[in-house]
C-alpha cells in the first residue's frame, strides 16, 4: 500500500469538492481549481470533509499513479484553501522588478528591458524596499497562486531569465536557494 496513497485529506471547512468525469473540482475561499485526475482507474471518494484515493489492484501503474493522485489532490485542497506562495530574490546593482497590471518589467543588466506576462491565476508583488546581501542590492518578488504546478513552472520560468551566477550571485534565485559560490582568479604576486 503506497505510504501516501493512504493518508487522508482532510478539507478545510469551507472548501467543496465534486468528482465528475475525469476531474475533481475545488472550490474554496481563494478560489476554484480544476484537477484533471490522471487515471480513470484511481477512484476518489469524499465523506465528512475527508477526501480518500483508493486504487484497484496491485498492478505496477496503479502503485504508482496511487501517490500521485493523493498528492496532486492534496495541493488542489491547499491551494483553494489557503493558496501557494513562492518568493525569488532579484540580487544585482541596479536589478530591478515593477508589477504593471498582468505584466512584470524586470531591469536585469541586459542593454533592455526584460517584460515577463504573467499566467492567469499567478500574481506578483514586489517588495517595498530592497535590502542588501553581501555587498549586493537584493529585491523580493513574491508569487502567489492557487494552482501550485503553475506557480512552479512560472518561478522556473522567471529564474531564467537571469539565473544565478556564482562569483558573485548576482540574478534571480529562490529565496531558499543556496548558490554554491566560486573563488574568482588570484593576481600574480
Amino acid at each position: 500500500m503506497s505510504r501516501i496513497g493512504k493518508l487522508p485529506i482532510k478539507l478545510a471547512d469551507k472548501v467543496k469538492v465534486t468528482v465528475a468525469g475525469g476531474s475533481a473540482n475545488f472550490e474554496g475561499p481563494k478560489g476554484k481549481l480544476s484537477v484533471r485526475l490522471p487515471s480513470d482507474k484511481i477512484k476518489i471518494a469524499v465523506k465528512d470533509g475527508v477526501l480518500t484515493v483508493t486504487r484497484p489492484d496491485e498492478s505496477r501503474e496503479s502503485r504508482a499513479l496511487h501517490g500521485l493522485t493523493r498528492a496532486i489532490l492534496a495541493n488542489a485542497a491547499k491551494g483553494v484553501a489557503t493558496g501557494w506562495e513562492r518568493k525569488l530574490d532579484i540580487r544585482g546593482v541596479g536589478f530591478r522588478a515593477e508589477v504593471k497590471g498582468r505584466q512584470v518589467h524586470f531591469a536585469l543588466g541586459y542593454s533592455h528591458p526584460v517584460v515577463f506576462d504573467l499566467p492567469e491565476g499567478v500574481t506578483a508583488e514586489p517588495d517595498k524596499q530592497p535590502r542588501t546581501e553581501d555587498g549586493l542590492p537584493t529585491i523580493g518578488l513574491t508569487l502567489r497562486s492557487v494552482d501550485r504546478e503553475l506557480l512552479g513552472q512560472t518561478a522556473v520560468r522567471i529564474r531564467a531569465l537571469r539565473p544565478p551566477e556564482p562569483y558573485k550571485g548576482k540574478g534571480i534565485k529562490y529565496a531558499d536557494e543556496r548558490v554554491r559560490r566560486k573563488e574568482g582568479k588570484t593576481g600574480t604576486a
